[in-house]
């Protein structure tokens, strides 16, 4: 198991304490996670009755993580991939970053193919009949324990 899927594993081992904690406990059977290694293809939709976090990993950090509830296909699937988009995105985000300008196989114009080719992608899936709060909650937990380089 590689190091990305390692630190997503544990960090959901601890959100069903945090979960419990909150007083909205999860059972890990209500959890399923996708793991996407790079080069990796984008999911065409949010499985009917699920939301999710998200995130996507590269050369040793994270660079993003965001979620999506379950009427939220297009930031699920597609946003995070094509310039142009909010810049709350990880194409916005890496297309203003300087230092992306000297990466090996970038391209400004396209970051959607290079985020593609060299990240690996985790889904994390809920029953969407979960409250909205749990997801935050969940996307909250994993921002403070993975510190991903691209927030907000």
């Amino acid at each position: 198991m590689s190091t990305w899927q390692v630190d997503i594993n544990q960090a959901l081992a601890a959100f069903i304490t945090v979960s419990n904690l909150a007083g909205d406990p999860v059972q890990s059977d209500e959890i399923k996670v996708e793991f996407l290694n790079a080069p990796h293809k984008p999911p065409s939709r949010l499985p009917a009755g699920k939301m999710a976090v998200y995130g996507f990993w590269n050369d040793g950090i994270w660079l993003k993580l965001g979620k999506a509830g379950p009427k939220s296909q297009a930031r699920y699937t597609s946003q995070h991939y094509n310039k142009g988009n909010a810049q709350s995105t990880l194409a916005g985000s890496l297309t203003n970053d300087p230092q992306m300008r000297v990466v090996a196989g970038f391209d400004l114009q396209n970051p959607g193919a290079w985020i593609k080719v060299s990240t690996c992608r985790v889904n994390i899936l809920l029953p969407s009949q979960r409250r909205k709060e749990l997801l935050s909650l969940l996307e909250a937990f994993l921002h403070v324990r993975l510190r991903p380089r691209y927030e907000g």
